[in-house]
């Protein structure tokens, strides 16, 4: 996870870095290869993400399926945090997703999550200092190309450290 960083860093400031990010992504994500779920752009405290209405992103009736727009927005919310934090000293499991959908994508569509380290340090890491885990809620919302808010996920993440980890034998 560490090279992830770094290369997630690098993908900053460079479009090379960011092809190559997107490409490590779809080869360790599996599930979201056939998606094509990239990462358009990645700042000191946001990300963006894009799917576009393709074949395999589409339901029934042509629209952009639900499920997918579920998956950006843990995928958003999740990458973010792992960022902030360093795999090998956190656990950060889904727990929760609750999806409100406003408006039919027909288009390619946009999640945008933004947190920043202050937040991360008062909101999250101060209280695993008191607290073996914590359960964090974040609200993520998506856009189409047209600028239509499309639904909002409520996504709910178990950020643990792993000395707290207790495993079953």
């Amino acid at each position: 996870m560490d090279k992830l960083n770094a290369l997630i860093q690098k993908a900053k400031h460079s479009p090379f870095y960011l092809w190559l990010l997107n490409t490590v992504l779809l080869r360790t994500v599996p599930f979201n290869k056939p998606h094509n779920i990239n990462v358009t752009h990645i700042g000191d405290n946001e990300i963006t993400i894009c799917a576009k209405n393709i074949k395999s992103n589409r339901n029934h009736i042509k629209g952009i399926h639900a499920c997918l727009l579920a998956t950006l927005c843990e995928y958003a919310s999740g990458l973010s945090l792992l960022i902030h934090f360093s795999p090998k000293e956190y656990r950060i499991i889904l727990k929760t997703i609750h999806m409100t959908y406003h408006y039919q994508a027909k288009t390619a569509v946009y999640v945008t999550f933004k947190i920043t380290k202050q937040q991360i340090e008062e909101e999250i890491l101060n209280h695993l200092k008191t607290q073996d885990a914590i359960f964090k809620e974040f609200s993520v919302e998506v856009y189409d190309e047209e600028k239509n808010h499309i639904c909002t996920g409520l996504i709910n993440w178990q950020i643990k450290a792993w000395k707290n980890v207790k495993m079953k034998v």
